[in-house]
Protein backbone atom coordinates (compact mmCIF):
# COMPACT_ATOMS: atom_id res chain seq x y z
CA UNK A 1 0.00 0.00 0.00
CA UNK A 2 1.17 3.51 -0.82
CA UNK A 3 0.49 6.78 0.95
CA UNK A 4 -1.35 9.64 -0.72
CA UNK A 5 -1.70 12.96 1.14
CA UNK A 6 -0.50 11.23 4.30
CA UNK A 7 -3.07 8.42 4.12
CA UNK A 8 -2.64 4.82 3.08
CA UNK A 9 -4.27 4.07 -0.21
CA UNK A 10 -4.89 0.82 -2.07
CA UNK A 11 -3.02 0.63 -5.36
CA UNK A 12 -5.10 1.22 -8.47
CA UNK A 13 -6.90 -1.71 -10.05
CA UNK A 14 -6.66 -0.09 -13.50
CA UNK A 15 -5.32 -2.26 -16.29
CA UNK A 16 -1.77 -0.96 -16.71
CA UNK A 17 -1.58 -2.60 -20.14
CA UNK A 18 -4.59 -0.62 -21.45
CA UNK A 19 -5.04 2.96 -22.61
CA UNK A 20 -8.46 4.14 -21.43
CA UNK A 21 -8.68 6.41 -24.48
CA UNK A 22 -8.92 3.29 -26.65
CA UNK A 23 -12.15 2.64 -28.49
CA UNK A 24 -14.51 0.24 -26.81
CA UNK A 25 -17.18 -0.03 -24.15
CA UNK A 26 -16.54 0.42 -20.44
CA UNK A 27 -18.70 -0.52 -17.44
CA UNK A 28 -18.37 2.18 -14.78
CA UNK A 29 -19.60 2.34 -11.18
CA UNK A 30 -19.22 5.53 -9.14
CA UNK A 31 -20.26 5.75 -5.48
CA UNK A 32 -21.24 8.82 -3.51
CA UNK A 33 -18.95 9.99 -0.72
CA UNK A 34 -19.39 7.60 2.24
CA UNK A 35 -22.14 5.92 0.18
CA UNK A 36 -24.61 8.58 1.29
CA UNK A 37 -28.11 8.26 -0.17
CA UNK A 38 -27.87 11.49 -2.14
CA UNK A 39 -29.83 10.88 -5.34
CA UNK A 40 -33.26 9.65 -4.24
CA UNK A 41 -34.76 6.32 -3.23
CA UNK A 42 -36.03 3.03 -4.65
CA UNK A 43 -39.75 2.35 -4.37
CA UNK A 44 -41.36 -0.86 -5.71
CA UNK A 45 -38.32 -1.62 -7.84
CA UNK A 46 -38.20 1.83 -9.43
CA UNK A 47 -35.66 4.57 -8.78
CA UNK A 48 -37.22 7.90 -7.76
CA UNK A 49 -34.75 10.70 -8.42
CA UNK A 50 -34.62 13.74 -6.18
CA UNK A 51 -33.29 17.13 -7.34
CA UNK A 52 -29.66 15.99 -6.95
CA UNK A 53 -30.28 12.81 -8.91
CA UNK A 54 -31.82 14.91 -11.68
CA UNK A 55 -28.68 17.07 -11.75
CA UNK A 56 -26.52 13.96 -12.23
CA UNK A 57 -28.86 12.79 -15.01
CA UNK A 58 -28.70 16.17 -16.76
CA UNK A 59 -24.89 16.22 -16.53
CA UNK A 60 -24.67 12.67 -17.92
CA UNK A 61 -26.83 13.45 -20.96
CA UNK A 62 -24.92 16.70 -21.53
CA UNK A 63 -21.51 15.02 -21.88
CA UNK A 64 -21.73 14.48 -25.68
CA UNK A 65 -22.09 18.24 -26.09
CA UNK A 66 -18.54 18.54 -24.75
CA UNK A 67 -16.81 15.33 -25.88
CA UNK A 68 -17.24 14.28 -29.48
CA UNK A 69 -15.78 10.80 -28.92
CA UNK A 70 -18.06 9.73 -26.05
CA UNK A 71 -20.96 7.34 -26.61
CA UNK A 72 -23.54 7.18 -23.84
CA UNK A 73 -25.09 3.78 -23.35
CA UNK A 74 -27.06 2.26 -20.48
CA UNK A 75 -27.20 4.47 -17.37
CA UNK A 76 -28.78 4.01 -13.95
CA UNK A 77 -28.73 6.30 -10.96
CA UNK A 78 -29.19 4.56 -7.62
CA UNK A 79 -29.54 6.17 -4.16
CA UNK A 80 -25.80 6.06 -3.44
CA UNK A 81 -24.09 5.17 -6.71
CA UNK A 82 -24.42 5.16 -10.47
CA UNK A 83 -23.80 2.47 -13.07
CA UNK A 84 -23.20 3.21 -16.72
CA UNK A 85 -21.76 1.87 -19.93
CA UNK A 86 -19.61 4.44 -21.71
CA UNK A 87 -18.32 3.97 -25.22
CA UNK A 88 -15.30 5.61 -26.84
CA UNK A 89 -15.37 6.24 -30.59
CA UNK A 90 -12.31 8.20 -31.65
CA UNK A 91 -13.39 8.55 -35.27
CA UNK A 92 -15.58 11.48 -34.12
CA UNK A 93 -13.06 13.23 -31.84
CA UNK A 94 -12.66 16.89 -32.75
CA UNK A 95 -11.81 19.43 -30.05
CA UNK A 96 -10.58 19.38 -26.46
CA UNK A 97 -12.37 21.00 -23.52
CA UNK A 98 -11.31 22.82 -20.38
CA UNK A 99 -12.64 22.39 -16.86
CA UNK A 100 -16.25 23.51 -16.77
CA UNK A 101 -16.85 22.32 -20.34
CA UNK A 102 -15.49 25.41 -22.06
CA UNK A 103 -14.07 24.87 -25.58
CA UNK A 104 -10.34 25.35 -25.84
CA UNK A 105 -8.90 27.56 -28.54
CA UNK A 106 -5.39 26.34 -29.35
CA UNK A 107 -4.72 28.86 -32.08
CA UNK A 108 -1.37 30.60 -31.66
CA UNK A 109 -2.66 33.77 -33.23
CA UNK A 110 -6.19 34.63 -32.14
CA UNK A 111 -5.85 38.08 -33.71
CA UNK A 112 -5.55 36.43 -37.13
CA UNK A 113 -8.73 34.47 -36.46
CA UNK A 114 -10.78 37.56 -35.76
CA UNK A 115 -9.16 39.55 -38.55
CA UNK A 116 -9.85 36.91 -41.18
CA UNK A 117 -13.50 35.88 -40.99
CA UNK A 118 -13.08 33.42 -43.84
CA UNK A 119 -10.56 31.34 -41.88
CA UNK A 120 -11.97 27.96 -40.93
CA UNK A 121 -11.81 27.90 -37.12
CA UNK A 122 -11.30 24.13 -37.06
CA UNK A 123 -7.97 24.55 -38.88
CA UNK A 124 -6.64 26.44 -35.87
CA UNK A 125 -7.57 23.86 -33.26
CA UNK A 126 -5.81 20.67 -32.28
CA UNK A 127 -7.57 17.36 -32.47
CA UNK A 128 -7.47 15.77 -29.03
CA UNK A 129 -8.79 12.44 -27.88
CA UNK A 130 -10.28 12.17 -24.41
CA UNK A 131 -10.88 8.96 -22.51
CA UNK A 132 -12.82 7.46 -19.65
CA UNK A 133 -10.93 9.31 -16.90
CA UNK A 134 -11.73 12.70 -18.41
CA UNK A 135 -15.40 11.80 -18.97
CA UNK A 136 -15.84 10.67 -15.37
CA UNK A 137 -13.88 13.65 -14.01
CA UNK A 138 -16.21 15.98 -15.90
CA UNK A 139 -19.37 14.20 -14.75
CA UNK A 140 -18.28 14.23 -11.11
CA UNK A 141 -16.96 17.79 -11.13
CA UNK A 142 -19.85 19.44 -12.91
CA UNK A 143 -22.60 17.55 -11.07
CA UNK A 144 -20.93 18.17 -7.71
CA UNK A 145 -20.60 21.88 -8.46
CA UNK A 146 -24.31 22.18 -9.28
CA UNK A 147 -25.38 20.08 -6.26
CA UNK A 148 -23.20 22.20 -3.98
CA UNK A 149 -24.69 25.40 -5.40
CA UNK A 150 -28.17 24.07 -4.63
CA UNK A 151 -27.19 22.95 -1.11
CA UNK A 152 -24.97 25.96 -0.42
CA UNK A 153 -22.09 23.62 0.41
CA UNK A 154 -19.28 25.00 -1.75
CA UNK A 155 -16.29 22.68 -2.08
CA UNK A 156 -17.93 19.64 -0.49
CA UNK A 157 -17.03 16.34 -2.13
CA UNK A 158 -20.14 14.40 -3.15
CA UNK A 159 -18.37 11.49 -4.86
CA UNK A 160 -15.79 8.95 -3.79
CA UNK A 161 -12.39 9.80 -5.24
CA UNK A 162 -12.12 6.63 -7.27
CA UNK A 163 -14.50 4.66 -9.42
CA UNK A 164 -14.75 1.07 -10.60
CA UNK A 165 -14.20 0.34 -14.27
CA UNK A 166 -14.38 -2.78 -16.37
CA UNK A 167 -13.39 -3.10 -20.03
CA UNK A 168 -16.24 -4.91 -21.79
CA UNK A 169 -14.69 -7.58 -23.96
CA UNK A 170 -17.52 -9.11 -25.99
CA UNK A 171 -21.23 -8.93 -26.81
CA UNK A 172 -22.23 -11.58 -24.27
CA UNK A 173 -20.55 -9.64 -21.46
CA UNK A 174 -22.06 -6.39 -22.76
CA UNK A 175 -25.60 -7.87 -22.66
CA UNK A 176 -25.08 -9.30 -19.16
CA UNK A 177 -23.84 -5.94 -17.80
CA UNK A 178 -26.59 -3.99 -19.57
CA UNK A 179 -29.26 -6.24 -18.03
CA UNK A 180 -27.64 -5.87 -14.61
CA UNK A 181 -27.80 -2.05 -14.91
CA UNK A 182 -31.40 -2.04 -16.15
CA UNK A 183 -32.54 -4.35 -13.34
CA UNK A 184 -30.53 -2.72 -10.56
CA UNK A 185 -33.53 -0.91 -8.98
CA UNK A 186 -35.59 -4.13 -8.96
CA UNK A 187 -32.74 -5.92 -7.19
CA UNK A 188 -31.80 -3.05 -4.86
CA UNK A 189 -32.21 -5.03 -1.64
CA UNK A 190 -29.62 -7.56 -2.89
CA UNK A 191 -27.19 -4.92 -4.17
CA UNK A 192 -23.72 -4.82 -2.59
CA UNK A 193 -24.24 -1.06 -2.02
CA UNK A 194 -27.63 -1.51 -0.37
CA UNK A 195 -28.26 -0.05 3.06
CA UNK A 196 -31.34 1.53 4.56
Amino acid sequence: MQKFKGKYRIDTARAKWWDYKNEGNYFITICTKNRAHLFGYVNDGEMKLNEYGKIVSDCWYDLPNHYSNIILDEFQIMPNHIHCIVGVDNSNSIFPVETGFKPVCTSNDSANDSANDSTDISENKEKKIHGIFEFIRALKTFSSRRINEMRDTKGVSNWQERFHDHIIRDEMEYNRIKNYIINNPKNWSEDCFFDK
